[in-house]
C-alpha cells in the first residue's frame, strides 16, 4: 500500500512539475507600448502597468501582476507610456491577459 503510495505522489509530483496537471504557464517575451492601466488607459481603479501590443490588426493589453519587478518599473509608465520589452509568464484570468514579470525594461 505504502507503494503504491509513492508511486502516486511522485508521478503527480512529476505531473505538476510539467505543467501537465496545473496547466502550463510559458515563459513569454512581449515588446509594446508600457503604460499605466489606471493613469494612461482608465481601465483599474489603482495603478497597474500594462503593456499594448499589436496583433493581428488589434490591440492585447497584457496588465502585469503585482510583483517587485513591476512595481521598480512603474515609474516609468505611470506619467506617459514609452516602448518595452517585458519577459515573463503569462495566463488568461476573468477574460484579461495577466503578465507575472521576470525583467522589464524600455526597449531599444
Amino acid at each position: 500500500m505504502k507503494k503504491h503510495i509513492f508511486v502516486f505522489a511522485s508521478v503527480f509530483v512529476l505531473l505538476v512539475g510539467t505543467g501537465l496537471v496545473m496547466g502550463a504557464h510559458h515563459v513569454k517575451t512581449i515588446t509594446g507600448e508600457g503604460t499605466c492601466a489606471k493613469c494612461g488607459l482608465g481601465e483599474t481603479a489603482s495603478c497597474q502597468n500594462a503593456i499594448q501590443v499589436k496583433k493581428d490588426g488589434k490591440t492585447v493589453t497584457y496588465y502585469m501582476v503585482a510583483n517587485d519587478v513591476a512595481k521598480k518599473f512603474h515609474g516609468n509608465v505611470c506619467q506617459g507610456s514609452t516602448k518595452v520589452k517585458a519577459k515573463g509568464t503569462v495566463a488568461k484570468e476573468g477574460g484579461k491577459m495577466m503578465l507575472t514579470a521576470s525583467s522589464i525594461k524600455k526597449a531599444e
